[in-house]
């Protein structure tokens, strides 16, 4: 790690940590003799999947273990003290002034029935009781205008659901920073986050870094996130630190086979829609011809590795090593030379804005599965004059064809739209303007009781599984009620049916009769797709299906998704915040702002020769894995905003 001028003694100092819990099934080994130190100013990235130690490192770091039934060992120093053997007293005084923590979910750290005014002075005198309300008031519009937040005196009385996600964010960030701090842990501070916002909080904290002198720990399952904020890594798996060292070696010559799976997991915003799908067909290919027939990434997650008896790893540890990227990627995900890209034929493109207009390929040559022209959704919002309530066009005259087999991305920032048009397409929402077919027939009005024989045509998986499943409905039950829904009466029928397509999905047909909470996230995903094409739908519209999971599972659904629209297929249109994510899956691309489509064409052309400004803006946010290509375009966003 490079050391600042000021460094002297490490402000962070781990040596051997051991965390364990105590379970009925014995001892789970949480996180198993990891070190490292962090210097004063410098910046560590700590990253692993799911279930790896990384949270259960960052919650031991702030002494929050403390009062569990935690078995801690090892030593761990923040600032010349040792947290573990600091009483409660130290502790709390210790957390705020040496050690601020930034949580994944904002609304999680702020009260709703709180001003953030309140809270973040709240932050500041419960650490140090001999400050005055009024300065402590004027600590917080410093904080909030260091963070960015626009006219901090007027926003520091209002409530956290008059914010933004980002927003939220950075409000958060202010008040970690509100004691000024030795040290800032942010645990997956950008998960679910867009990129455009996920970027502005990378280079926050970035800059709050370098501007304070504050060391930074930063939390990710996204080697690509740390990339251009940290000085070294730490990769973590079951709860063991298997790679440690300056991020860029880590990065460009990795030494642990699970360290270059996590690289080749990474979505890169390079790699076009044939040459994910071709790499995926060759996996599929190699995994026929050696007998194997289950999907990708498909063995037992709950399974456990080898270890004592009566002790089991953190992590579900069976997530399979996703494949290495097509041929021509680097380590760093550079573009290929052109004359190594296989050629794709672009899809065709119509709508309200700057299209791209390729010839149509011979398979989509016909009438388009999906119509819409000229869709609008409007909604009521109270608060105008009076009182009286305001008209909000959350989409405006957006128009498509999408013909089978298909897949059409459709991108933007959070509020861009994006959700409200993949609902007028599923009918939840009934447009206020334009029109909508499926097949040929106008379905834009139609009522209710005409639109349930249309549901088995289109289905929809939703961003977050476990908000989408009846915890108190086994797996079984919840795919098979689409089919009683739609006449089946026959319960072996029923039974037969979902069990192979928990086998299809790469879950195992013995799962009929578990509960969802007894799988993991990637798993629970795979419940919503199975449930989705439990009717064998023409149409599936996947809505952020992907955004809340680690960077392998991600690969895995990816993937799963994939040999599922080959094998049945499938139209589908896959709505995202992530760029590389959308550029792999998608044949046409549309990017969306302020519910209009601001471009649209074919996802090569859009990507490499984008038109619209707002499209660049989107792929210069898009987080890549060579540091020094992240901080060349930190510096290029900042200059920027700096002249904006």
């Amino acid at each position: 790690m490079t050391q600042p001028d000021s460094a002297g003694a490490p402000v962070v100092r781990v040596d051997d940590l051991r965390v364990r819990f105590p379970t009925l099934d014995g001892q789970v080994r949480a996180v198993e003799g990891l070190s490292f130190e962090v210097p004063v100013g410098g910046g560590l990235g700590i990253v692993g999947e799911s279930g790896s130690g990384k949270s259960v490192t960052s919650l031991a770091l702030m002494g929050l273990h403390r009062g569990t039934r935690a078995d801690i060992s090892g030593s761990i120093e923040v600032a010349g003290r040792d947290v573990n053997a600091a009483s409660n007293k130290q502790l709390r005084a210790m957390r705020g002034n040496d050690i601020a923590m930034v949580f994944q979910d904002p609304m999680q750290s702020l009260h709703p029935l709180f001003t953030v005014g309140n809270q973040l002075v709240e932050a500041l005198r419960v650490h140090r009781s001999d400050v005055s309300r009024a300065d402590a008031h004027a600590k917080a519009v410093e904080s909030l205008e260091r963070v960015g937040i626009p006219e901090p005196a007027k926003r520091i009385n209002s409530y956290p659901h008059e914010f933004s996600g980002g927003m939220r964010q950075r409000v958060v960030i202010a008040m970690g920073l509100m004691c000024d701090p030795k040290v800032l842990l942010a645990d997956e501070p950008t998960t679910a986050l867009d990129v455009t916002v996920q970027a502005q909080v990378l280079d926050l904290l970035d800059g709050l870094r370098r501007e304070l002198g504050m060391a930074l720990i930063l939390v990710s399952h996204d080697l690509a996130v740390v990339a251009g904020s940290v000085d070294e890594v730490v990769v973590m798996r079951h709860g063991e630190a298997v790679e440690h060292g300056d991020v860029r070696r880590v990065l460009a010559e990795p030494q642990h086979s699970y360290t270059r799976a996590l690289l080749d997991a990474v979505p890169r915003v390079e790699v076009s829609r044939a040459q994910r799908r071709a790499q995926d067909r060759a996996d599929r290919a190699d995994r026929a011809g050696e007998g194997g027939g289950t999907a990708p990434g498909t063995a037992d997650e709950t399974a456990a590795d080898e270890t004592a008896p009566g002790e089991t790893p953190a992590g579900n540890g069976a997530h399979a090593a996703p494949a290495p990227p097509p041929a021509g990627a680097t380590a760093f995900g550079q573009k290929p030379p052109a004359d190594e890209e296989p050629a794709q034929e672009p899809g065709p493109g119509t709508g309200s804005a700057t299209v791209s207009e390729p010839s149509a390929p011979p398979e989509t040559q016909g009438e388009p599965l999906l119509r819409v022209r000229d869709a609008a959704q409007r909604f009521k919002v109270r608060g105008g004059l009076w009182g009286r309530s305001s008209d909000f066009w959350a989409v405006r005259d957006v128009s498509f064809d999408l013909h089978p087999g298909q897949t059409l991305g459709v991108v933007g920032e959070s509020g861009s739209g994006k959700s409200t048009l993949s609902r007028m397409v599923m009918r939840l929402l009934e447009p206020t303007e334009g029109t909508v077919e499926f097949e040929g027939r106008d379905i834009t009005h139609l009522p209710e009781r005409a639109l349930r024989p249309l549901r088995r045509d289109i289905q929809m998986v939703f961003q977050n599984p476990y908000s989408s499943l009846n915890p108190r409905v086994t797996v079984g039950d919840a795919i098979g009620t689409a089919l009683k829904v739609q006449g089946e009466r026959d319960r072996t029928t029923i039974r037969t049916r979902v069990r192979e397509l928990l086998d299809r999905v790469g879950l195992q047909p013995d799962h009929y009769n578990r509960f969802p909470h007894a799988f993991s996230g990637g798993q629970r995903q795979r419940i919503a797709i199975a449930r989705a094409l439990i009717l064998k739908p023409k149409l599936i519209i996947c809505d952020e299906p992907v955004s809340a999971l680690d960077v392998s599972t991600q690969d895995q659904v990816l993937r799963l998704l994939s040999e599922l629209q080959d094998d049945f297929g499938l139209t589908y249109i896959f709505v995202a915040h992530d760029l590389a994510v959308v550029r792999q899956v998608s044949d046409r691309v549309a990017v969306m702002r302020k519910g209009e489509i601001v471009e649209m064409g074919d996802s090569d052309t859009v990507y490499e020769n984008p038109r619209s400004e707002y499209t660049r803006q989107l792929l210069t946010a898009a987080p890549v894995l060579d540091p020094d290509e992240a901080r060349r375009l930190r510096a290029e966003r900042v200059a920027g905003s700096a002249t904006a």
